[in-house]
């Protein structure tokens, strides 16, 4: 396997409290992988390590050379008084790609994920809408990698098919991606594997298509245990 990302025993210790412990994994190329578990399984603090916001406190992280990563938060926060697309050419500034900032790309991006480029303020969007910008801007910068936190969250059916099919051609483009969801209908429907996390430890691995039994009696058995 073409390794994008690596975890070697990563541990994070808040103060006196172990948010993540001893979490070893890796993502090949192409792959769509979830990181799955109930809230405060240590999921979003497992992203944020690796997107370097949130510090190690013992374990490596190894990501492979010139990568570049994409990133779609939770609850994602763009400036209310702007437009999509004011929000878009915004990020690709920061970016520092000038070819990023033609109107014609970012157009695209808007298409692709379901928006349209008018004068509507990003304030009176939709919890869904707010989400197709976040992946909008996740793309950006045409990454290697994607990584996506509750992607489909607050979408209705017909958002929900249109990202993971969006999500489907992407990894046919070879993008690798990791996803954090609750959704395990959706899960089940694009990723090809994934880990069940449950107070900060791997308590178990899942590979689409191996197990007669669902991802969702699976998650129920293993997380619902004390």
């Amino acid at each position: 396997m073409n390794e994008m990302i690596s975890l070697e025993n990563v541990t994070k210790i808040y103060k006196d409290k172990t948010v993540v412990d001893k979490l070893s994994l890796s993502v090949g190329k192409g792959e769509v992988f979830a990181l799955l578990g109930a809230n405060g399984a240590g999921k979003t603090t497992t992203i944020k390590m690796i997107l370097g916001l949130a510090k190690v406190s013992s374990g490596n992280i190894k990501i492979a050379d010139g990568t570049k990563i994409g990133y779609s938060p939770e609850t994602p926060y763009f400036p209310p008084y702007l437009t999509a697309m004011e929000v878009l050419s915004y990020y690709a500034g920061i970016e520092g790609d000038k070819s990023k900032k033609d109107k014609s790309y970012l157009k695209k991006l808007l298409d692709v994920t379901g928006l349209e480029d008018t004068k509507t303020k990003v304030k009176n969007y939709s919890k869904g809408m707010i989400q197709r910008l976040a992946l909008a801007q996740a793309l950006i910068a045409d990454p290697d990698i994607l990584i996506l936190d509750e992607p489909t969250a607050g979408l209705d059916a017909l958002g929900r098919k249109h990202n993971l099919e969006l999500l489907e051609s992407l990894k046919k483009a070879g993008k690798t991606i990791i996803i954090n969801s609750h959704i395990l209908h959706d899960i089940e429907a694009i990723c090809d594997r994934g880990v069940i996390m449950k107070k900060g430890e791997v308590i178990d691995t899942w590979t689409n298509g191996v197990s007669h039994e669902s991802l969702e009696d699976k998650f129920i058995r293993l997380v619902g245990e004390e």
